[in-house]
């Protein structure tokens, strides 16, 4: 028994229970359709269809067949590759969250079956492939994923090698945005006290303190003008 930490488990019908002999990789293919059409096809008998695991296009990732047993993707693939299938039509790039789905299910195949971080040349090859490169025995489906899913592999495999590899020191460190979006917690009470208002990010601190630095010139200008008044007043006696 396998299933992925993360993944939704939403068991189908459709699957040869034991039935898968190893895993070589993983397959990506397009539904051509939604996952919850999909999931409702896969639990139809006469479907004679389903997949390891499914996305959605929001990133939604479930698991529908445990990974000890075969689904029914890829023809003469089904049992020695996994499956994902991707809600989409012909002709759809992958989201990015489909991306990240797809990256978490290589990544894990890596950690769980020795499943190299690399683009599979074809039916022999272990790594990540698509479903067109099977050719006829693997249903001769030569649309599935398209084209311009197929030129987002490299990157799903990029992804799965940055999750393998773990957080780095450079992703760890704050970006400009992470600056500005910094709320110091003593002057946001403070101010909370002062105005009412609290200091939602770095960038209001400053123009808080822009507002009160105004704010000073001024009342520094009116006592100015207070004190000449007043010398005059007393040079006049």
């Amino acid at each position: 028994m396998a299933r992925m930490p993360g993944a939704i488990w939403h068991p189908v019908r459709n699957f040869t229970k034991g039935g898968q002999d190893s895993v070589r990789g993983v397959v990506v293919h397009i539904m051509a359709g939604t996952l919850e059409g999909s999931q409702s096809w896969f639990n139809n008998p006469v479907a004679q269809a389903s997949s390891h695991f499914g996305t959605g296009k929001a990133g939604a990732l479930r698991q529908w067949v445990d990974t000890a047993d075969r689904a029914w993707a890829q023809a003469a693939g089904n049992r020695t590759w996994l499956s994902v299938e991707n809600e989409g039509q012909g002709g759809d790039t992958l989201t990015d969250e489909q991306l990240d789905d797809n990256a978490a299910v290589l990544a894990w195949a890596h950690k769980e079956y020795d499943v190299p971080l690399r683009l599979a040349t074809g039916p022999g090859d272990r790594g990540l492939g698509y479903h067109a490169m099977g050719g006829s025995e693997w249903g001769g489906h030569t649309s599935c994923p398209g084209a311009r899913i197929v030129a987002q592999l490299p990157d799903i495999v990029a992804r799965a090698k940055k999750l393998v590899a773990g957080p780095t020191k450079e992703d760890t460190m704050p970006t400009p945005l992470d600056v500005w979006a910094y709320r110091n917690k003593a002057q946001d009470t403070a101010a909370k006290k002062k105005t009412g208002k609290g200091i939602p990010d770095a960038y209001g601190y400053l123009q808080q303190v822009a507002a009160d630095s105004t704010a000073l010139r001024t009342e520094v200008a009116a006592l100015r003008k207070d004190i000449a008044t007043l010398t005059g007043l007393i040079k006049k006696g």
